[in-house]
């Protein structure tokens, strides 16, 4: 399977979890960017064409990211990846998120578990 079909794939994958939508040509367009987007989220995906143990995130994959969901006016942005096909053919997604997203979230689950 070819990397596009694959990363296809994963796009819409994560399009159809988050109840977001797949950008066509990955967010090539001028106007369209982000490989998925949600109400409030831009996301670059990333996947392993084999499976690993290990993956390298790029400074840039995250800068990148943050620009188009400004752009775009989305409060927040995210790096979506895997470590590729599993033995079941299942995929655990991974989120990097930045400090300010996370404060956010461990706050409102703090509240949900003191309530």
């Amino acid at each position: 399977m070819s990397t596009r079909k694959v990363s296809k794939k994963q796009e819409a994958r994560l399009a159809k979890t988050l109840g977001g939508k797949r950008q066509s040509n990955s967010g090539a367009t001028p106007f369209q960017k982000g490989d998925v987007v949600t109400e409030l989220f831009a996301i670059e995906a990333k996947t392993s064409m084999t499976p690993k143990q290990s993956i390298s995130i790029r400074r840039e994959w995250i800068d990148k990211i943050r620009r188009e969901a400004f752009a775009m006016g989305k409060p927040y942005s995210a790096v979506a990846f895997d470590f590729g096909t599993g033995s079941l053919g299942n995929k655990e997604t991974f989120y990097i998120i930045d400090e300010r997203l996370f404060r956010k979230l461990n706050e409102k689950l703090e509240e949900e578990e003191n309530a």
